[in-house]
């Protein structure tokens, strides 16, 4: 089956889907999460949220991630990432849309999340729907002491009427 004409979906992570996630993960990001907070994520932490972005066809694979916490009516980006094989391709934009579904639903009136200074292309991402800048943290990344950028969407069922074809 030819990539074009593959479906990708997005859906709830289970246990059984954290090797590959894992896999997806380690191709991503600088640092990226250790088996055992996938377990926790999904098992003991009842404010998270964890989807997954699966590539249909005869050869089906997770080909992205994303995670969010729910707090308060907040629904906080925890992790995003889509392997670098499927970028640009629209799925971290499916991923992004889904969590501010999901947290929508859940009564989230607002989405919040932290990006690298360089990470130029998640930035881009972010601000093509709809977040905006509100702050910095400096030397937030334990790994290299870089800063992140802080984000906010405020408008979720105006970002979600406008993904869905509506005029918001």
């Amino acid at each position: 089956m030819s990539e074009s004409l593959q479906t990708v979906v997005v859906r709830f992570m289970t246990m059984n889907d954290v090797p590959a996630v894992m896999d997806v993960d380690s191709l991503s990001l600088p640092t990226p999460w250790a088996k055992r907070s996938f377990q926790y994520e999904l098992t003991e932490n009842p404010a998270s949220c964890l989807l997954l972005a699966e590539q249909q066809g005869e050869n089906s694979q997770i080909v992205g991630f994303v995670g969010f916490w729910m707090l308060v009516d907040e629904a906080h980006i925890s992790t995003l990432a889509v392997h670098p094989v499927h970028r640009q391709k629209g799925i971290g934009s499916q991923l992004l849309l889904e969590a501010i579904r999901q947290g929508n639903a859940m009564g989230a009136r607002l989405v919040t999340l932290e990006v690298r200074l360089s990470n130029q292309s998640a930035i881009n991402l972010y601000h093509k729907h709809g977040f905006e800048v509100v702050g910095r943290k400096v030397h937030y990344y334990m790994d290299n002491q870089e800063d992140a950028i802080l984000m906010t969407l405020r408008d979720l069922r105006e970002r979600i009427a406008v993904a869905d074809g509506g005029v918001g």
